[in-house]
C-alpha cells in the first residue's frame, strides 16, 4: 500500500482555517492502528503517536516509559510506520512523540526518517525530562548526565528549520516560556499533569476549574511571546467531553489534546462491560421464562 502523504504547508492551512472558523483543534494519542482508524473518522486532525501510547494500548501507564524498558524512540518510529500510518486515510496528520535526549542517536537522522514514512510532525514529549519534578534528585542527576530540557528546546527548533510542523509541550510556566520564546512551535499544549480515571489514571484531587485556571495563567505568558503558536489543553482534571468543554469555555485555548480519554478509558469500559454480557452466557438460558 502507498501510505497518504502531506506537506507543512497543508497541515498549517488545516489548522488556521479551523481557527478561523472558530472550531477547536483536536489531537489525540493512538497506540493501535485501530484506535487511530476511529479517532480520524470522529474527525481528529492530528494522531499522535509515542512510547507511552504504545504501552497504553497494553493496558500500561503512560508513565511505563521513563523506565529503560525500551528504545523509546525505535518502538515510536516502528509502530507508526507498521501500525498507525496504514491504518489512516489522510485526513488527520501524524506527529510523532520522540524523545530528544536519546543518548545513541542523531536527532536530524530521527527526524529525516520520519519524513521518509510520511509523518510531517514531531514533539518533544517520548518522554520529556518535564515529567520529573525538578527539585528531585532525579531530575538533579538527570541535568548532570546531559539529559536536559534544553536537547527538547533545541530538537524542535532544528525540526521547524528542517520544515516539519512542531508541536511543544511542557509542564510548568517556566519551560513553557522557554520552549515557546527559544523553539517557536507551532502548536504548544501545557501539560496539566497525567489524566484522572480508569485503571491506571492518577486523580491529584485536581478541579478542573483549577486545571483550567492553571492552564490560562500560562496561555497569557504564552500569547505574550508568540502571537501565531496555537495553544491547546491537555491533562489533569480533562477526562470526559464535558470536561473539556468547560476548559475550552474558560480558557483562550485553541484546541485540546485528549491521550487516556480516547484511547485507555474508552477501551477499558466498553471491552468490560461487553465481556461481563459475555460472561454471562450460559447453556440453556435463553428458554428460561
Amino acid at each position: 500500500m502507498i501510505v497518504p502523504r502531506t506537506s507543512r504547508e497543508e497541515i498549517l492551512a488545516k489548522l488556521a482555517a479551523k481557527r478561523a472558523a472558530d472550531k477547536p483543534i483536536w489531537i489525540a494519542s493512538a497506540g493501535s492502528g485501530l484506535v487511530a482508524r476511529l479517532l480520524e473518522e470522529a474527525g481528529v486532525d492530528c494522531v499522535n503517536t509515542f512510547s507511552g501510547a504504545r504501552l497504553r494500548a497494553n493496558g500500561m501507564g503512560t508513565m511505563a516509559m521513563l523506565w529503560p524498558i525500551l528504545d523509546s524512540n525505535r518502538q515510536t518510529l516502528d509502530y507508526t510506520a507498521e501500525d498507525i500510518l496504514p491504518a489512516m486515510t489522510g485526513s488527520a496528520f501524524v506527529c510523532a512523540c520522540l524523545n530528544a535526549n536519546d543518548p545513541l542517536k542523531d536527532m536530524v537522522r530521527v527526524i529525516e526518517e520520519c519524513r521518509a514514512m510520511g509523518v510531517e510532525s514531531v514533539s518533544n514529549i517520548g518522554p520529556s525530562i518535564s515529567y520529573v519534578d525538578k527539585d528531585s534528585q532525579v531530575y538533579r542527576v538527570l541535568n548532570n548526565s546531559g539529559i536536559t530540557f534544553a536537547n527538547e528546546v533545541e530538537f524542535l527548533r532544528v525540526a521547524k528549520e528542517m520544515g516539519m510542523v512542531t508541536v511543544g509541550l511542557a509542564f510548568d510556566e517556566e519551560d513553557s516560556e522557554r520552549l515557546v520564546g527559544e523553539a517557536q512551535p507551532d502548536v504548544f499544549c501545557f501539560h496539566a499533569g497525567t489524566t484522572k480515571g480508569g485503571r491506571v489514571g492518577f486523580d491529584s484531587g485536581e478541579t478542573i476549574e483549577r486545571t483550567a485556571s492553571r492552564t490560562e495563567a500560562a496561555n497569557e505568558k504564552l500569547r505574550a511571546l508568540s502571537d501565531d503558536v496555537l495553544l491547546v489543553a491537555h491533562g489533569a482534571a480533562m477526562e470526559t467531553p464535558e470536561e473539556t468543554q468547560f476548559l475550552l469555555d474558560h480558557t483562550t485555548c485553541d484546541g485540546f489534546w485528549t491521550g487516556s480519554s480516547t484511547e485507555r478509558l474508552p477501551i477499558e469500559q466498553a471491552v468490560s462491560k461487553t465481556a461481563a454480557r459475555f460472561a454471562a452466557v450460559g447453556f440453556g438460558k435463553s428458554e428460561e421464562g
